[in-house]
């Protein structure tokens, strides 16, 4: 029988498939660098705000407790976005006639709530409740960074799921004591109120943590 295909055909047949092996496994390379980068998750990226409000000020340089402005952290799933009137507790007395703080005074004036730009802001199909954490004894530095050294706010994690996963798989490696949930840098949790080195398992068993639980899916997913 007279053969139809030239022999070099089978040469092509097997760089092709060869090539296409790498250019499918490039092409998930790439999307997963892309999906992890900051273009996607917005993390590090500075967010346009009304005012432009320093962490690194109110909290390292003014000792600022969290919950002076995020009110409802202990008791609510959302931290809550502070109102003008903390706002005004403070800038009615120090810095009342900055023009940089004129929306603040606009907004205290006319009652309109300032329009914030949340930051970490999780998809509609993802539950969080700050509260629980909380109660946990994982600190506000094991997601949010050291807002401490922020002149900006802005994304310390990518907050994907394998980012959230890694501490659901390992709590133990974030837990704190709850008198350190708000306090930032490793001296916070490195040893107990008498000197001793503190051991995170104790802890998190002390605080009823069950890694187990924290895999399932409706854990996030309700």
């Amino acid at each position: 029988m007279t053969q139809i295909f030239h022999p070099s055909t089978n040469t092509f047949a097997k760089v092709t498939i060869f090539g296409a092996l790498f250019i499918l496994t490039g092409l998930a390379f790439a999307w997963d660098r892309v999906s992890r980068s900051p273009y996607v998750t917005e993390a590090d990226v500075v967010r346009d705000q009304p005012v432009p409000f320093s962490h690194e000020h109110h909290v390292s340089g003014l000792g600022i407790d969290c919950r002076y402005c995020h009110t409802s952290v202990e008791k609510s799933s959302f931290a809550g976005i502070p109102a003008t009137e903390i706002c005004m507790g403070c800038h009615s007395q120090i810095w009342k006639d900055s023009p940089m703080l004129e929306p603040v005074r606009a907004s205290f004036r006319t009652g309109e709530r300032l329009q914030w730009t949340r930051v970490h802001d999780l998809p509609d199909f993802v539950y969080f409740n700050h509260s629980i954490h909380i109660a946990k004894g994982i600190g506000c530095e094991s997601c949010h960074g050291r807002v401490d050294r922020m002149p900006l706010m802005r994304r310390a994690a990518s907050l994907q799921m394998s980012w959230c996963l890694d501490c659901h798989e390992h709590p133990t490696g974030n837990v704190r004591p709850l008198d350190a949930i708000y306090k930032f840098g490793q001296a916070a949790d490195s040893t107990t109120a008498d000197g001793a080195p503190r051991n995170p398992s104790v802890l998190a068993e002390g605080l009823g943590i069950d890694a187990k639980p924290l895999l399932d899916c409706w854990t996030c997913h309700r």
